[in-house]
């Protein structure tokens, strides 16, 4: 990857924002898939944010026969935890960092910017966060789990270990079954992680609850003003 930037799309719900969200879309997806969310969230009291959408590179996708399309890292076969593509999430989170320092060099504290994601996106929060060696508002997890979770403990940096966390799941989801959620929630916890855990009775996708749940969360975590 260069050192330029990935292509984002970015709305902001005033003028002068004072906090950000960088939102990052599942496999196959792109930026816009999130986008109409902004207005289905209860934002009642918040500051101005701005929510930033990034499209993932284009790769071949082993698990879907070499097949190019928007992916954070490649998926090598079903057991999602056995085989991982280390190399491409290492990279992902190299570009996530760059949209971090992006914001802050438009003046927003790493304190007021919260990572999102859903299924990859949710695995590159976590990736990044976790990692990341300034406080963060707050990750925000939908539909995924902890990659490369060996290498947390030794990773991880101490300035994102009381970071809120928070953790949702489908408890019919296909794609990711909910069992890997939850022993992502228990590492997490295991570690001294702030976890908040919702499971809600849907598939691989977004409920009108899960929503509900978001506005409320963000609503704690980036109330008030910068510090």
């Amino acid at each position: 990857m260069t050192n330029s930037l990935l292509e984002t799309i970015q709305v902001e719900t005033g003028p002068n924002p004072s906090a950000s969200v960088i939102w990052l879309h599942g496999l196959g997806a792109d930026g816009s898939d999130f986008v109409p969310i902004v207005r289905e969230l209860d934002l009642t009291g918040l500051p101005p944010i701005r929510f930033i959408f990034p499209h993932a590179p284009t790769m071949p996708v082993t698990i879907n026969g070499g097949y190019v399309m928007r992916a954070w890292y490649d998926i090598l076969g079903t057991d999602l935890a056995k085989r991982e593509d280390e190399k491409g999430l290492r990279a992902s989170q190299a570009e996530v960092e760059k949209l971090i320092e992006q914001e802050k060099s438009r003046g927003i504290p790493a304190s007021r910017i919260v990572l999102a994601g859903f299924s990859q996106g949710c695995a590159m929060t976590l990736q990044t966060g976790l990692r990341y060696p300034e406080k963060l508002a707050g990750l925000l997890c939908l539909s995924g789990y902890v990659p490369i979770h060996t290498t947390l403990a030794a990773e991880r940096h101490a300035a994102n270990h009381d970071t809120p966390i928070f953790l949702a799941h489908g408890r019919a989801d296909p794609v990711i079954p909910i069992m890997r959620a939850e022993q992502s929630r228990d590492v997490l916890k295991a570690h001294g992680h702030p976890v908040e855990w919702h499971e809600y009775m849907m598939q691989h996708s977004v409920s009108p609850d899960e929503l509900d749940d978001i506005g409320a969360w963000f609503r704690r975590v980036l109330g008030g003003s910068a510090k």
